[in-house]
């Protein structure tokens, strides 16, 4: 069987998506922003980092937000924005690492989103996050501890999502074109067999 060009799985991707977002979920540090902004850019549609519109939103930053009101406060702040998110239909949307925690946020990424896991190794994880110093979850004492706690915690809820992609340490064009992939190859229950 001959390899599909990149640009039919491009076309295929756009007629999957028809006017839903494209969800990218998982840890902090899995590349759901340097991935997903150069995914959107190949595919010619908006992308959108959920953290970056809840700061908006807000008037603060994450870490300011944790600080002054806790994490249940960010997380219903959260809920409410990705909600909001997803009504502007086709795009690409970078959730912040526990928003698919949520049931309800789950519920309306299935209504109105196709969603990917972008599944990471501790190994890469720690190593991309160790570049950044405004992890809110992170300022402990043992961030690889707090790594796999969350893995544990978090990796059951997202095998739910509809795609899973495994983030790994190459170019971001191979990234962008594995996500392509994977979604052009994703068979849904409103994809026809009669093609």
């Amino acid at each position: 069987m001959a390899r599909r060009s990149i640009n039919k799985d491009i076309e295929i991707v756009h007629q999957k998506l028809g006017n839903r977002a494209l969800v990218l979920v998982g840890l902090m540090g899995a590349g759901k922003t340097s991935v997903g902004r150069r995914v959107a850019e190949k595919l010619d549609i908006p992308f959108i980092d959920a953290d970056h519109e809840i700061e908006i939103a807000a008037g603060k930053t994450i870490p300011e937000i944790f600080a002054d009101h806790g994490e249940a406060y960010f997380r219903e702040g959260e809920r409410r924005v990705i909600n909001r998110l997803l009504e502007n239909g086709k795009q690409v949307l970078a959730t912040g690492g526990g928003a698919f925690m949520n049931t309800e946020t789950r519920q309306n990424i299935k209504h109105h989103g196709l969603s990917l896991w972008l599944k990471a190794d501790l190994d890469v994880l720690l190593k991309r996050v160790a570049k950044r110093n405004d992890r809110p979850l992170l300022q402990q004492e043992d961030p690889a501890a707090v790594m796999t706690r969350l893995m544990d915690l978090r990796y059951p809820i997202y095998a739910e999502a509809d795609i899973t992609v495994e983030s790994r340490d190459v170019q971001h064009g191979q990234m962008v074109n594995d996500v392509i992939k994977a979604i052009a190859d994703f068979e849904n229950e409103d994809d026809s067999t009669d093609e």
